[in-house]
Formats: structure tokens, C-alpha cells, sequence
């Protein structure tokens, strides 16, 4: 309680009055709240305590409770968020996941750990090669269930709950609880209490949601500029990963600040994306599906669907990333000709009833409405260039492994800008393959060169090679980040 009061959570929310009293019983729950509901406390509450009460000692390789995640970056918040927990209790905890070297993973678990949080993927991989056994786990807890339900994730899934004790204790948490989740709850949970916390489409109501008919699909671009061009933080959904890539490139090129998140990226981009995004040198964040399940972001202003998703669920998972906690949020989904069809049926599945606005240029007084603030643009955009050590280092690159895999080896080109123009900007380009056993990796890293950009009224001293990393923003202060044209350079160490 001392913890959680330290953090100003004093009064559960809705999911987590629900389901406490029967996940600190020991009972199976099935749980649904809405994004950003307070679902995490919900279940990191009642497995923490049970361990406790339990009192046992970890064995090497053979953890107390497991924790399965659909990404990377949804793990590592769930493990920001129980750290505190576990220190204050005296348990101990590792993260499992791929895109970085297995060795800290291998060491933690021969050591002897309380609680494991993973991706599917690299978890099997670690069983399969000795370093991991679930024979003792005490508490298992899907998080984001319905997608871990999903067909890509479904038989690792069904492998990993296989591997745990019959006897044990299971928790699924979900925004949406739907068919696709009957699958595990009639396999391997016992009993479960269904606890819905708020209506099916309450999620999804509390914002305001817009669709704003292209005239053309040439508008796209210079619709976003403008939306995101405005003060606070918004991301930006695409449905493929080559979309994000190329979205992002292009706003930082009609500068915009932005980073994008996608399946292709290395963990080291993805960890270096969110951070610019979470301190405010990038305000935008171009991302795939991936980001819906995965990033929690204070003070997102607004969600704009560049591409509309193919299914409601989606909608309601990228919609989540405003309006948490009670805030205000705006949501906005592009929409030309050919998809009007599909965008009907898909607000209706959502339970919505959008305001729809007809652009007949993508200068319409609407863009202003819908994300106030004067527009400010920054000559370039946001510029990284990656340092030759981060290529070095081991694990894989960004491969077509997703979450398995070992080392790796990647080639990366990095693009190569100049600030104060709107030459090539953002994230170096990125190729790689994931190969199992080998931790070492070779790379080249194009320049990056600074300077330039009277207009901005800032001058960069000329950096070049690797190491350097040149931003065209200033990092704001409290609030809803604000665009400058101010550069700031540092240096990877």
C-alpha cells in the first residue's frame, strides 16, 4: 500500500475493485477493463501477494509465476511497473523477450527467479534449449489475452499454459473478451470468475472520434503534416511496416519530429524511438498495430488511423492510446473513396458514431478544430544517426524472428541528412537477419552531418561518423511538448 500511495493510487479503479477479491482467493479470473483502466495493478496486486503468502524459494531455472505478453515494449512497462512491488517484498524478477542477446536471460534464470515476464517466442526457445522449465510456476497471467489468443500466437500459447502446473492459478486480462480467448479458457482455466468492468463500446465513447474524407489519396500527407504539426504528442497508426518507415520519412522531411515502431526495428531502435518520443524530441510516433498492445504514453493528444484497421478490436486497442485516465483524447481516421465501405462497417462493429468531414482540400478549416495550436514545423525533422557500437553489440538485428532468436548479423544504412533541410531524416535505414548461436554483428553507419539551417536561427557544430546523434528539437518542459527549432546534440557512450 506504501508503494502504490507513493505513486497516488489510493482508490482502486472499477476493473481492479471487480476482480481483486477472487485473484487474492486463489480463484482463476477472466477479466475485462478498457484501456488504460488500470488493468496492470489488477493482476501485478494478487501475484505479488500470493507469492509472498506462499513463501517459497525459487529454484534455479524453474520460476514462481509467469507473466506472457503479445511485444517487447508491453513487458518492459509491465516489469516498470512491478518493480517496485517485488523490491518491496524481497521478490525478484526477469524479463524474456527477443531482439537482444539470450546470455542476461540465461544467467538470470540459472540464478533463480521469482517472476518471469515474456514474449511467447523467445520463452519456448529458452525451454527448448534446457534454460527454462514451468514445472513450478504458481500464478500464470495473459496480458492482452484476446491477442494472445490470436492465430500467430495460439500454439505457443497453448504450449507454454500446457507447461505449467494443472493446480495453478491463471489470470487472463483483456480490453475485448471474444471467442478467439474461449479457446484457452476452456483448456486450462478451472472455474474462471468473469469480471466486465464497463460496457463493451465504453472505451471507445468517452473520446471523439472523426473521419475525414480524402478527396484524394495525394491529401494524406499533407493532412498529417498539418494535424501533427500541432502542439502535443499524436501517433499515427499505418497497417503495414513499410508504411510506418516511409510515413515517418516523409514527416520528418516536411518537418514534423517523428519516430516510428514497428516489427523490423532492432529493440535497440524501438527503445530509442519510444524514448524520444516519451521526452518529447519526437512528437510524433508513426507505428503499426504492434504500438496498440504496447506503449503507454501520458498526454497523447491525439490518435490519428492514417490507414483505417481491418477490425474493430483494432480500432479500440490504437483509439486507447488517448483519453487514458480520464483525460481528453481525439480520434481521427482518414478515409478516401475506396474505403468508405469498409470504414462504415467497422465504426458500426466499434459501436461508434464518428463525425464525418467531406476535405475537398487538405487545407480544410476542420484540421484546425480538430488539433488546435499554431503549427510549428522544424527544418529536417528529427535526425539519428545509429553509432557503429550499437551494431556491435550482441543479439539480433532486426530480423524475421519477431521474438525468437539468438544472435544475428545486420548490415545498416544510415541515412544520411542535413539538418535545416528536408533531405533524408529519421532513423537510419535498417536491414537484418536473425541467425541463431552467433552474438556478434557487423555494420556501417553512413554520416550524419549538422549544420546549416540559418532560417532556424540555430547553428550545430559539424558532427560526422557513428557516434553522433543530432536532434532538430528541443526537449520540452512539463506539459504537452512543444515544437522548436532549437538542435541538440548528444553522444551514445
Amino acid at each position: 500500500m506504501a508503494v502504490l500511495a507513493e505513486r497516488g493510487i489510493t482508490d482502486p479503479t472499477p476493473i481492479q475493485a471487480a476482480t481483486l477479491a477472487d485473484s487474492l482467493a486463489g480463484r482463476d479470473v477472466l477479466g475485462r477493463g478498457r484501456t488504460g483502466s488500470g488493468k496492470t495493478y489488477a493482476f501485478l496486486l494478487p501475484l505479488v501477494s500470493r507469492l509472498v503468502a506462499s513463501g517459497r524459494t525459487p529454484r534455479s531455472k524453474a520460476p514462481r509465476a509467469l507473466i506472457l505478453a503479445p511485444t517487447r515494449e508491453l513487458v518492459g512497462q509491465i516489469e516498470e511497473a512491478l518493480a517496485p512491488l517485488a523490491k518491496a517484498n524481497g521478490l525478484t524478477t526477469r524479463t524474456v523477450f527477443g531482439g537482444v542477446g539470450q546470455n542476461p536471460q540465461v544467467n538470470g534464470l540459472r540464478n533463480g527467479v521469482d517472476i518471469v515476464l515474456a514474449c511467447p517466442g523467445r520463452l519456448e526457445d529458452l525451454i527448448g534449449q534446457g534454460h527454462c522449465n514451468l514445472g513450478d510456476i504458481e500464478v500464470t497471467i495473459l496480458d492482452e489475452a484476446d491477442h494472445m489468443a490470436d492465430l500467430g500466437f495460439l500454439p505457443g500459447v497453448r504450449r507454454l499454459l500446457g507447461a505449467t502446473p494443472k493446480n495453478s492459478q491463471r489470470l487472463l486480462f483483456s480490453a475485448t473478451l471474444d471467442n478467439a480467448i474461449d479457446t484457452l479458457v476452456k483448456q486450462f482455466l478451472t472455474k474462471p470468475v468473469t469480471h466486465e468492468a464497463d460496457s463493451a463500446t465504453s472505451p471507445v465513447s468517452t473520446m471523439d472520434h472523426h473521419v475525414l474524407h480524402l478527396a484524394s489519396r495525394d491529401h494524406r500527407v499533407p493532412v498529417l503534416v498539418d494535424l501533427t504539426s500541432a502542439p502535443g504528442r499524436t501517433v499515427v497508426f499505418t497497417r503495414t511496416k513499410h508504411g510506418a518507415k516511409a510515413l515517418a520519412r516523409q514527416l520528418n522531411k516536411s518537418g514534423v519530429p517523428a519516430v516510428d515502431l514497428h516489427g523490423n526495428l532492432s529493440q535497440g531502435a524501438r527503445t530509442r524511438n519510444m524514448e524520444a518520443f516519451h521526452a518529447g524530441r519526437a512528437t510524433t510516433l508513426v507505428a503499426t498495430d504492434i504500438a496498440a498492445r504496447g506503449i503507454h504514453v501520458d498526454d497523447v493528444a491525439l490518435v490519428v488511423h492514417a490507414d483505417p484497421p481491418t477490425e474493430h478490436k483494432a480500432y479500440l486497442h490504437r483509439s486507447g492510446r488517448t483519453a487514458r485516465a480520464g483525460a481528453a483524447g481525439t480520434v481521427i481516421t482518414l478515409m478516401t473513396d475506396d474505403q468508405v465501405r469498409d470504414v462504415r462497417q467497422l465504426t458500426k462493429a466499434a459501436g461508434i458514431r464518428p463525425t464525418i468531414t467531406k476535405l475537398g482540400s487538405p487545407t480544410h478549416p476542420v484540421l484546425a478544430q480538430l488539433a488546435p495550436g499554431e503549427r510549428a514545423l522544424v527544418p529536417g525533422g528529427l535526425e539519428v544517426e545509429t553509432p557503429v557500437q550499437q551494431q556491435r553489440q550482441g543479439g539480433s538485428s532486426e530480423g524475421r524472428s519477431g521474438e525468437g532468436g539468438g544472435g544475428g548479423r545486420g548490415r545498416r544504412r544510415g541515412g544520411s541528412g542535413r539538418a535545416g533541410g528536408p533531405a533524408r531524416s529519421g532513423g537510419g535505414e535498417s536491414r537484418g537477419e536473425s541467425r541463431g548461436g552467433s552474438a556478434g554483428g557487423r555494420g556501417r553507419s553512413g554520416g550524419a552531418k549538422s549544420g546549416g539551417g540559418a532560417k532556424s536561427g540555430a547553428k550545430s557544430g559539424g558532427a560526422r561518423g557513428g557516434s553522433s546523434v543530432t536532434y532538430s528539437t528541443s526537449s520540452p518542459g512539463a506539459g504537452a511538448p512543444a515544437h522548436s527549432a532549437a538542435k541538440v546534440s548528444s553522444r551514445f557512450r
